[in-house]
């Protein structure tokens, strides 16, 4: 058995260059960018109103001043011309200040009569004008890669950028294995269960970008198994679920082996999840999970996310852990490393709860779990109000 470290590094090792393409603004919230986006203009590109008032020049201005209004400047509609001397302009938020003006007097600190104002001892200090470029100036850049998150869609179409180039979406085949299972909806023989893994799995695919090829339940039988194989030519990931132990009917690894499997490894010093196998099988990266709910849904955490963010141009990296007080005395740990699903308690640190059992089946616990408490392999015990990582669910 190889440690979850190494796994995860040899998995890496299998991702491949991620594949840019071009994708308009509308299409392009939660892809990776790939390439620096270019500013094409300044922000704002003229000086301009912080708010509604009146622009007046500062060398004028004192409580008490006042100024005959000659216009008005709206956002999209400028003042033409110069202010002249001892005049002011009606501005309003977002338009440029009129040249020969350099503050605005907002609008609660004047009283209007006709066509002058008078400005009143209330008079703030601050000029309320957004200087030219004072948001982002032409030619600066948006970095990569990163995720294009709602508001990086805002900042790539002020800079006048439509278009922009992101990383492919990896397409991953999913295939649940096992004569025990039927698909929800279904009616389950005697000595069947519903297949549950699948529908857990592609949400976090989908959440993280990919897109997901559900196959066919793959019986244990090597031709059957052999022609669901073949639906996921074309793939980018092939992910099966259960069929990667030793017991008899566990065909998975025999299969892909035939078909042309290059293993990187098989089993992890980690619980639960220990029965996992990668490699790469023709063009595409192969990833096989356990069969239990919790050990998949965990592996997939672990591995097959960081994955799927690698192949996307995204760090090679383990998942962000982060630091909880422990709730209760834990016994020493074994000599694997043991992902525990558990509660937390909110605080300025949180406080992390295992959960009493800790059965790889029990989906209605994974269900409560807001985490994944870490217990390194070898670990000695743990008390109560101890720092301890955890991994967010």
């Amino acid at each position: 058995m190889i440690t979850v470290t190494d796994a995860r590094d040899l998995i890496f090792a299998l991702a491949p260059t991620p594949v840019s393409e071009p994708a308009p603004l509308r299409r392009a919230a939660g892809r990776v960018l790939l390439e620096p986006a270019v500013a094409r203009r300044d922000q704002p590109p003229f000086a301009a109103s912080a708010m509604d008032g009146y622009a007046v020049a500062s060398k004028k201005l004192h409580p008490g001043a006042r100024f005959r209004v000659v216009g008005e400047a709206a956002a999209g509609h400028r003042f033409d011309g110069p202010v002249p001397e001892g005049a002011a302009v009606r501005i309003f938020t977002g338009a440029p200040v009129p040249e020969g003006t350099d503050f605005v007097v907002i609008q609660e600190d004047v009283t209007r009569t006709s066509d002058e104002i008078l400005i009143l001892d209330t008079l703030g200090a601050g000029a309320n004008i957004r200087a030219a470029g004072s948001d982002f100036c032409s030619d600066d850049t948006l970095s990569a890669p990163r995720r294009l998150r709602p508001a990086d869609l805002a900042l790539l179409a002020a800079m006048n950028v439509a278009e922009v180039e992101v990383a492919r979406r990896p397409v991953v085949a999913l295939i649940a294995t096992g004569d025990e299972l039927v698909m929800p909806g279904e009616a389950p023989g005697p000595d069947q269960i519903v297949a549950s893994n699948l529908f857990a799995l592609a949400a976090m695919i989908e959440a993280e970008g990919a897109e997901v090829r559900m196959l066919p339940i793959a019986r244990d039988r090597t031709d059957n198994l052999r022609m669901v194989f073949g639906l996921a030519q074309g793939a980018d990931v092939i992910v099966t679920i259960g069929g990667a132990s030793v017991g008899d009917h566990d065909i998975v690894a025999d299969v892909a082996t035939d078909l042309g499997l290059e293993r990187a490894f098989y089993k992890i010093a980690m619980r639960p999840g220990k029965p996992l196998m990668a490699g790469r099988m023709g063009g595409a990266v192969m990833l096989g999970l356990p069969g239990n709910p919790v050990s998949a849904i965990v592996c997939g955490h672990l591995f097959l996310l960081p994955l799927l963010r690698a192949m996307q141009g995204l760090p090679k990296e383990a998942p962000r852990t982060k630091t909880a007080h422990l709730g209760c005395d834990l016994p020493a740990n074994g000599p694997r490393d043991h992902y525990m699903r558990a509660r937390l308690t909110p605080g300025d640190l949180p406080k992390i709860t295992p959960f009493a059992s800790q059965d790889s089946a029990l989906l209605g616990v994974l269900s409560e779990a807001a985490a994944l408490l870490i217990r390194p392999m070898g670990e000695g015990p743990r008390k109560a109000g101890e720092r301890v990582e955890y991994l967010p669910l």
